[in-house]
């Protein structure tokens, strides 16, 4: 079937223009002038034409915690991609933990794909694991299409989930060597953290206070565990990614390790973005994570990186939890689960963002779609199929409306547990319609049809 889609504002290689998207079966087969191509268009061939809404290639979210099987009870492949769909994300790569059992070996990855069954509202892929003990697991694991492997170098919050030191590393990095496939790294190193936090217990520390937790996760953290990635990914010349860069103060190390051409990737998440430790009520702890949300002097150091592309994309490290995990009635800290439940709403947050900063409204749409669709398909490996409306591409992309103002609400929430620091945040643009792979999936705040996600095998 032949469809062709219009608009004014589509994004196309060129940035922001009048074009139109023709499609042939599940793939862009062409991107065309805007003003010619109805007359031109295939016999038989459906037409649309979005008018001014603004056509975005569909966002790549590559790191999400989608945790089925085994804890669907915290979120689940319906929820979790219905919730993408609803924020124009039509692919979303899943992390290895959170889930029973964790994707470490392949019979848990088949476990894994098992339970996505046909629940799946878009398209995924799945990250395999490096935890201790487990490197002769990662050519099987390769062997069966992960798109890589995701690490932390401390403690997970899963028990089953272990953390690697440098020995392990280094024989995970043997493996991976020659592969192409990156590892991904929760970068925090124990020593730090667990200075601090003795420390603060030792005085007597109000754990209630927003600013105890950030203190108990300092900077150091993240600055040694990065200079240790950078020397092995300098060692063994394979692709290390850093996932969700809190700390300005890594910058610097990873500015001349990038000049050096060290094959290292960073990803910072919307969250670190939007919030500043200053305004995080004392007991909210629905705004943990780890690392923790930093200073609005260090937010402002993450977006000059970001803009000049030291930082490569931005994620939502959606990690929900039940409600009750979160010790919201406590209000303690270092008792809460530390995760931010966001899907769905890293476009408008972006789009808000940046509408703040003075941007325009066409450098943000190509801003956005690099960030967060080229850049993340890319390191997924599915560039030119994900995240990009060029053709041969899968005709995945978004209807957008970027002025429209709203309040964020628990009605708007399709993750399973309506608990989100984002609750209440007054909002600039709003996903109208979703298509993915030249079907439609959510329109008018509704999901069209059945679930339709195929997983995206690593070949």
């Amino acid at each position: 079937m032949s469809q062709v889609f219009r608009s004014t504002r589509v994004l196309t290689a060129q940035g922001l223009a009048p074009a139109a998207l023709v499609v042939e079966g599940e793939r862009i087969a062409a991107v065309s002038d805007w003003s010619g191509v109805w007359s031109a268009a295939p016999s038989g061939a459906i037409l649309r034409d979005f008018g001014n809404a603004v056509l975005l290639p569909g966002l790549v979210d590559s790191h999400v915690h989608i945790n089925e099987p085994g804890r669907t009870e915290w979120e689940g492949f319906s929820t979790a991609t219905q919730a993408a769909a609803s924020g124009g994300v039509t692919t979303l790569v899943d992390m290895p933990l959170n889930c029973v059992p964790e994707t470490t070996s392949v019979e848990a990855l088949e476990a894994k794909r098992s339970a996505a069954g046909s629940k799946a509202w878009v398209d995924w892929a799945a990250w395999g694991g490096v935890v201790r003990g487990n490197a002769d697991s990662l050519p099987a694991l390769t062997a069966a299409g992960v798109p890589g492997f995701k690490c932390f170098l401390i403690h997970s919050g899963i028990d089953g989930f272990a953390w690697v030191d440098e020995p392990e590393l280094r024989l995970a990095l043997a493996h991976l060597k020659g592969t192409g496939l990156p590892l991904l790294a929760h970068a925090e190193v124990v020593g730090p953290v667990n200075d601090a936090t003795d420390a603060l217990n030792a005085a007597g520390a109000d754990w209630h206070k927003y600013s105890t937790y950030l203190a108990s996760r300092p900077d150091a953290a993240e600055v040694e565990a990065i200079a240790l990635l950078i020397r092995l990914a300098e060692e063994f010349t394979t692709p290390i990614h850093i996932v969700h860069l809190a700390s300005a103060r890594a910058l610097p190390i990873l500015t001349a390790a990038r000049t050096r051409g060290v094959p290292i990737t960073v990803e910072t998440c919307v969250q670190y973005l939007w919030f500043a430790g200053e305004e995080i009520p004392d007991g909210a702890t629905e705004y943990k994570c780890a690392p923790p949300i930093r200073s609005k002097e260090n937010r402002e150091a993450l977006w000059t990186a970001l803009d000049e592309g030291l930082i490569d994309m931005v994620t939502t490290d959606h990690s929900p939890c039940p409600p009750a995990m979160k010790r919201r009635e406590e209000g303690r800290w270092d008792l809460a689960w530390g995760g931010i439940a966001s899907l769905g709403l890293a476009l408008p947050v972006m789009t808000t963002a940046l509408a703040r900063r003075g941007v325009d409204l066409n450098a943000a749409m190509e801003r956005i779609a690099a960030w967060m669709a080229a850049a993340t398909a890319r390191l997924a490996g599915l560039s030119g199929k994900k995240g990009t409306l060029v053709p041969g591409a899968d005709a995945d992309f978004v209807v957008y409306d970027p002025d429209a103002a709203w309040i964020v609400s628990a009605e708007h929430l399709h993750f399973r547990h309506k608990l989100s620091p984002y609750l209440g945040a007054k909002l600039q643009g709003r996903v109208l319609e979703t298509w993915m792979r030249g079907e439609q999936i959510f329109a008018a705040d509704e999901f069209i049809g059945n679930p339709r996600g195929r997983e995206l095998v690593r070949r």
